[in-house]
C-alpha cells in the first residue's frame, strides 16, 4: 500500500521532530539555568568578570543538560558508559561555550559594547544560537549516533514510491 510506503519513507521525520522537541525543551531549561546563574554572578560576586561568570553559568547548565539529554532526549541512543559520555558531552559543550565566549569577547572588548544588556545579547542570544546549533549537530552526529550494527538491525528496507 502507498500509505505503508510513505510511513517507511517519512516515519523518521516524526522521530526527528520528537527528538528536536525534546532537545529544545532540555535546552530551554538549560538556557534559563545559564541565564539565571550568569546574571546572579554578574550582578553580585563577579560583576567585573563577565567571561568568568559565563564559564561558571555554562558549566552548571551543562551538567543539567547532560542529565536531560542522556535520560530523555537521546536515551534510545545512549551507548557509552556514563563517565565517558559526560567527558564527550562536556567537550562538545566547551565548544559551545567557546562560541558564546568569543561572541561576548568581541562585543565587550573589541567593539566596546560593555553594558550588562550588551553582554547578555552577545553572550546569551547570539552566542547561544550559534552554540546551540553546534551542540545539536555534535550530539546527533558524534556523541549519540547509533553504532552501525544497531542501525542495520533497526531499519527496514525502504521501497520505492514509484
Amino acid at each position: 500500500m502507498k500509505v505503508q510506503k510513505l510511513r517507511r519513507r517519512f516515519g523518521g521525520i516524526g522521530d526527528l521532530v520528537t527528538e528536536l522537541a525534546k532537545f529544545g525543551t532540555v535546552g530551554s531549561i538549560a538556557f534559563l539555568v545559564d541565564i539565571g546563574v550568569y546574571n546572579a554572578l554578574r550582578f553580585t560576586v563577579m560583576e567585573a568578570h563577565p567571561i568568568g561568570a559565563k564559564v561558571v553559568s555554562v558549566f552548571v547548565a551543562t551538567v543539567f543538560s547532560w542529565i536531560g539529554s542522556r535520560h530523555w532526549t537521546f536515551k534510545h541512543k545512549t551507548t557509552r558508559p556514563p563517565a565517558r559520555e559526560f567527558v564527550w558531552f562536556a567537550t562538545i559543550n566547551a565548544g559551545g561555550l567557546l562560541i558564546a565566549a568569543v561572541c561576548l569577547y568581541v562585543s565587550h572588548y573589541v567593539l566596546g559594547f560593555t553594558s550588562k544588556l550588551d553582554d547578555n545579547i552577545s553572550g546569551n542570544v547570539i552566542g547561544l544560537i550559534l552554540g546551540t546549533a553546534f551542540r545539536y549537530l555534535m550530539y546527533k552526529f558524534l556523541l549519540y549516533r547509533m553504532p552501525a550494527r544497531r542501525i542495520a538491525s533497526s531499519e527496514e528496507p525502504v521501497e520505492s514510491l514509484d
